[in-house]
């Protein structure tokens, strides 16, 4: 199958080419001939000048251009064109006598066809080949520019699927992170038979819903994204009792505004994680405030003096690297950490029209 097509594509440029070559014959018999000179005279003295600019011509499309002109050696394709052309012109000089030699030969001595210059048959042969180079540079800059298109359209493909990737390997370190501690709260609970160990399994459920399937989507609702922030902070309520003071400002949530999955859930667990100061006492204050499409995120947390400038963790991390992936340019995160307090600031524009979310 594929050597008939190959056969037919041949087959295809063979006729093409020739139907070009006739046209030339006949531009070159319209050119090189005079009143009252027969068509077969005309038509065999400008056969003698078709050999000559079909292998000029060839010689520029297939060699000097290809070779040299589009792999941009101009020194060498002018250095070469000038070859050719001397070479082209002792050609035609010698067709022309050979022309007029064979055109006498045959009894038309007295309306020779040869009315033009040498000049002139030189410029109409010069002149077939240039527009044949000319449509061959332009064959050679389309085919080049289709090229270029299709391979940033590859390595934009590859730049999507690696991207995707890694969001999937940062969603998988962020998952097993989250619900190791959320699990030590439950065995911490369940040890001293704690009857809230029932309602808290419950939750966990509930969350462990939305990390198995509510995050494999691209986007989910803000208002679902709060509700299970709400539902983590009653979990570690119940497992810090006294010495956890929070405060969560929120505004009214539009119903319709998205954001990609677990994008603010680890920073309100980052904070219970390394919350506590130095008399083990937790105070969290969180704010959310939503306008215009924008969403500001403020969470602050306490901390002792020896957690030293690790205590983002690799919960944050992760977070960093999705948030330059899925809103690299809507999206502001601040991050301060001094001696007593960690303070996360973040802003999020454009949320019904993020960038990038895959």
């Amino acid at each position: 199958m594929k050597i008939a097509g190959a056969f037919i594509e041949l087959g295809k440029r063979i006729l093409l080419h020739s139907l070009f070559w006739l046209v030339v014959l006949l531009f070159f018999t319209f050119f090189f001939g005079f009143e009252g000179a027969s068509f077969k005279t005309i038509i065999i003295f400008s056969a003698f000048f078709l050999p000559v600019t079909i292998g000029t011509t060839y010689v520029f499309i297939y060699r000097l251009i290809p070779n040299y002109l589009i792999s941009k050696r101009y020194l060498s394709f002018t250095l070469y064109t000038l070859a050719a052309f001397l070479i082209s012109a002792s050609y035609i000089t010698i067709s022309a006598f050979y022309g007029i030699f064979l055109t006498i030969g045959y009894g038309y001595q007295e309306n020779f066809p040869l009315t033009k210059s040498l000049i002139y048959i030189l410029i109409s042969v010069y002149l077939v080949v240039a527009i044949a180079s000319a449509f061959s540079l332009l064959k050679y800059n389309y085919s080049a520019a289709a090229k270029n298109e299709e391979l940033k359209n590859r390595i934009l493909e590859a730049q999507l699927k690696l991207k995707d990737q890694e969001l999937q390997y940062l969603k998988m370190q962020i998952h097993p992170h989250f619900l190791f501690n959320t699990l030590n709260t439950i065995y911490g609970l369940s040890l001293s038979n704690h009857i809230q160990t029932s309602e808290m399994i419950l939750q966990l459920s509930e969350l462990l819903d939305y990390i198995l399937y509510q995050t494999k989507k691209p986007l989910v609702k803000l208002e679902d994204e709060i509700n299970h922030i709400k539902n983590y902070i009653d979990l570690e309520k119940k497992r810090f009792r006294d010495t956890l003071k929070i405060d969560f400002e929120c505004d009214l949530i539009p119903p319709d505004m998205e954001i990609a999955p677990m994008l603010l859930l680890p920073f309100v667990e980052n904070s219970f994680k390394h919350g506590r100061d130095s008399r083990g006492e937790l105070q969290i204050h969180i704010k959310l405030k939503i306008h215009d499409g924008h969403l500001e995120f403020e969470i602050s947390n306490s901390k002792s003096s020896n957690m030293g400038e690790g205590s983002d963790g690799i919960g944050l991390q992760n977070i960093k690297r999705r948030l330059d992936i899925l809103y690299p340019e809507n999206h502001e995160l601040k991050i301060e950490n001094t001696e007593y307090r960690f303070k996360v600031d973040l802003k999020l524009c454009n949320l019904k029209d993020p960038v990038n979310v895959a």
